[in-house]
């Protein structure tokens, strides 16, 4: 037992170590995006693992410095300044901090399958996109090209020789991660490919510079402690906040089907949100969990929080110390670290879907993919979300029906289905008051009022036999639908199951 918990504790640093490496240009290319230097990027990776690793509720996760926050930040950074972001980025850690108090991430289990499916293609694929970029130079006039002839040739072929050791290592030996591994040997190819007169871009090339830095330095933030301030970065912080919670519950529930085991949505909300305060105070900028490097964590073997930490103090040992090191990674290694992420993210079986799934749900999920690729994974969520809950709205009000039992004095309703907004229309359609018998009941046994629309509808049609002049009793209806409903009160029978007390299962949980 002693020999592996050792062999545990070896693959969780060194996949931590591997992360750290695939980290360093997303850090840095992130921090670009929002308009800062690459050392902001790399000290916020190096907080928010730390935090999230340590107080969070996914062990194996993965958080750093990330674009779909970066994004957000853009307009604020070159609207206002830079030190506007930092006060934003304190008050995203409370928000975040809140909803895991306040146990709101347990809602994020009400995300969809199909919706997931579509992050999960939407957000592969836009790593892909990204990765695109590093195929590319600047020329002498100081524009972005394309590779051509050798370099191209020998940019491919490192790519190639990474992922094939990424992939097909692990069959032979887990000692090491095989991506470390990938990392290691492509660099020295990329050593001798240089000193052979073909220049393999690299990590140093991609920051603009040295990578040279200490540790963060707390900051307050300089600007006016007033209302007009907050008005400014309240949207802003509100956004991000929905973003990184959204992106970070997310991969929480990818790694828990991965893993299976089972996260804390609220525990993370709380870990994330330490982790942007602190970043806050410290000049960082915003961040949440990162698919990609979780998705490497795991397939490296990292899956407790010892990997987590391990990631951000190699991030920062790697500052302090190893930057040079770091500055001569070939850019192609970290490319196929990421194309091997890319394939094992994106959900093959979404392809085979097309006799096996409704359409309805095979619609939602390439909606969502779209939206992640081309506007952002808030608004594909939402949108995700809302056209699920319609297509369910739609199905179930389609199913109540009436089972009508019937004698010379009397007549009976047994209602099957729920009722609700979307089945109201159907619900009224199976009455006739003027018709019917001089007794009805309407048994709701098998049936349940689900919202305010269904009150309105039983009162509708009780309302309809009185003014035709019918004995109506409603038989099996929960306290709290009997006080609600206010045309009925007189009429209803008093047999009443009381409805049993539900809980959600975060609620015990987290």
């Amino acid at each position: 037992m002693g020999k592996l918990k050792i062999s545990e504790l070896k693959n969780e640093i060194l996949s931590g170590i591997t992360v750290s490496l695939a980290m360093v240009p997303e850090a840095v290319a992130f921090a670009f995006v929002a308009g800062l230097s690459p050392i902001v990027g790399l000290h916020t990776s190096v907080i928010i693992a730390l935090c999230a690793a340590i107080f969070g509720g996914r062990p194996g996760m993965i958080s750093g410095a990330a674009g779909s926050i970066a994004v957000v930040f853009v307009s604020l950074v070159n609207l206002y300044g830079v030190e506007y972001l930092f006060p934003t980025v304190i008050l995203m850690g409370i928000f975040q901090i809140l909803i895991g108090v306040f146990k709101w991430g347990k809602f994020s289990r009400l995300i969809p399958h199909p919706v997931m499916l579509g992050f999960v293609n939407g957000l592969a694929i836009v790593i892909f996109i990204a990765q695109l970029n590093q195929f590319k130079i600047v020329n002498e006039f100081g524009n972005k090209v394309w590779m051509s002839g050798n370099q191209l040739y020998v940019m491919i072929f490192l790519v190639l020789i990474t992922m094939g050791i990424t992939h097909f290592l692990p069959k032979f030996t887990k000692a090491i991660p095989s991506s470390l591994i990938a990392i290691g040997v492509t660099t020295m190819l990329a050593i001798i490919a240089t000193r052979n007169g073909i220049h393999m871009p690299n990590v140093k090339d991609f920051a603009g510079g040295s990578l040279d830095g200490g540790f963060p330095k707390f900051h307050l933030p300089n600007i006016p402690f007033k209302l007009e301030t907050l008005k400014i970065i309240l949207p802003f912080s509100i956004v991000a906040t929905l973003v990184g919670l959204i992106e970070s519950l997310l991969t929480l529930s990818l790694i828990d089907e991965l893993t299976d085991t089972r996260g804390q949505a609220n525990k993370e909300c709380i870990g994330q949100g330490i982790g942007n305060l602190i970043n806050g105070f410290f000049g960082g900028t915003g961040g949440c969990a990162m698919i990609g490097q979780s998705m490497i964590n795991i397939t490296s073997g990292g899956r407790g929080r010892i990997s987590g930490i391990a990631m951000g103090i190699s991030l920062l040992l790697f500052i302090l110390l190893g930057s040079k090191v770091i500055e001569i990674i070939p850019l192609a290694a970290l490319v196929g670290v990421m194309f091997i992420v890319v394939i094992e993210t994106f959900a093959w079986e979404t392809l085979k879907f097309r006799k096996r799934v409704p359409k309805k749900d095979i619609l939602i999920i390439l909606i969502v993919t779209l939206i992640t690729i081309f506007e952002d994974l808030a608004m594909a969520v939402v949108v995700g979300v809302i056209l699920s809950a319609l297509n369910f709205a739609w199905e179930k009000g389609k199913k109540i029906n009436g089972i009508i039992e019937e004698t010379p004095e009397e007549k009976v309703y047994i209602l099957e289905g729920p009722l609700f907004f979307g089945s109201v229309t159907s619900f009224k359609d199976l009455f006739h008051p003027k018709d019917d018998p001089e007794n009805i009941i309407i048994d709701f046994k098998n049936s349940k009022i689900m919202d305010h629309s269904a009150i309105e509808a039983v009162n509708s049609i009780t309302e309809k036999y009185k003014r035709n002049g019918k004995n109506l009793k409603l038989k099996h209806l929960s306290e709290d639908c009997k006080t609600l409903l206010i045309n009925a009160q007189e009429l209803i029978k008093v047999n009443i199951i009381e409805d049993p007390i539900y809980f959600i299962g975060d609620d015990l949980l987290d």
